[in-house]
């Protein structure tokens, strides 16, 4: 007979959660919010459960999901057509789609943490994260120089936490020295350090009409071969004054999430990104998943990984499915 029975720590249920190593709340969740100006709510064909919210509708989603135990959000803008420009000038505009979300949202839910996405493609002609040139080149310092406006509004309006997801090199610091310049010391980056070129991102730029109009984000974004550099993009973030940092996609970059977890002592952030989410629900509606109980794993999964915070589509549900 065996000396050793690891099953006796998993004979029930009380026992289980007692010897549980990794655990799940609603307060690890971050939920993404899509918003326009339209007055009306649009659910998003490309991502089921999800809504393209008016002004009203997101601040009644964002109560929902306060209320559920999600004390997080990020916002993520459908620019107007008429809006875009190659340089992205929209992101300076104080009166813009974001600044007036992010001032509803504070009045409505005083104690929400309130995070932005810089970067330009939702606001840009050419749809790519950056400033285009000519022949085709993403233009880095004069890209970082826009997103600094564009931080600035976004801190203006009260934003708690910036969070660059643009790839540039060296706008961390850019973003840092502008905001305390300006008086905004206790705003947090949270900075996209490892965020891969990925083709899981599809239905995320369906949702806000933001993909490149010519070739794609490789000169940027990073090699999904790589391991090493995303380590060396950590540690320059940590050198700039980033407060956070983000792994982008999460469940294909596990890997990457437990190795940025060993190198830094940062809260570490994961992004369960929109293609991981349409590829549970098409599952699940095709009868072969549980959505609930394969939700949660995955989700487990990346907690386990090492992220202390998940950006994830399923944040009001997982937070529902937890307190039950």
């Amino acid at each position: 007979m065996p000396l050793h029975r690891p099953r006796r720590n998993r004979k029930s249920a009380a026992i289980r959660d007692l010897c549980r190593e990794t655990t799940l709340s609603a307060a690890d969740l971050v939920y993404p919010l899509f918003v326009h100006a339209d007055g009306v709510d649009t659910a998003l064909e490309s991502l089921p459960g999800q809504t393209r919210w008016s002004l009203d509708g997101l601040v009644t989603e964002a109560r929902r999901a306060w209320d559920l135990g999600v004390r997080a959000v990020v916002l993520f803008p459908k620019i107007e057509d008429a809006l875009k420009t190659s340089d992205g000038r929209e992101v300076r505009n104080g009166d813009g789609l974001i600044p007036e979300a992010l001032r509803r949202l504070r009045a409505a839910c005083p104690d929400l943490c309130l995070i932005t996405d810089v970067a330009l493609d939702p606001y840009s002609s050419d749809g790519h994260d950056g400033i285009v040139a000519p022949d085709g080149r993403i233009l880095n310092d004069e890209t970082v120089a826009v997103l600094c406006e564009q931080a600035l509004t976004q801190a203006r309006a009260g934003a708690d936490v910036i969070a660059p997801s643009d790839m540039m090199d060296g706008r961390v610091g850019a973003i840092r020295a502008a905001l305390d310049g300006e008086g905004f010391s206790e705003v947090s980056i949270l900075s996209y350090t490892a965020k891969y070129a990925s083709a899981f991102y599809g239905p995320f730029r369906g949702a806000l009409d933001s993909a490149p109009k010519a070739g794609d984000k490789r000169t940027y974004q990073m090699d999904p071969g790589n391991c090493r550099e995303a380590l060396r993009e950590l540690e320059l973030d940590e050198a700039e004054g980033a407060d956070m940092v983000m792994v982008k996609p999460a469940g294909p970059y596990l890997d990457i999430v437990r190795d940025v977890r060993e190198a830094t002592n940062l809260p570490v952030a994961a992004y369960q990104v929109s293609g991981e989410y349409l590829a549970l629900h098409a599952a699940a509606q095709s009868g072969w998943l549980d959505l609930e109980a394969a939700a949660l794993e995955s989700l487990v999964g990346i907690r386990r990984a090492g992220a202390d915070l998940i950006f994830t589509y399923f944040a009001p549900a997982a937070a529902g499915w937890l307190a039950r």
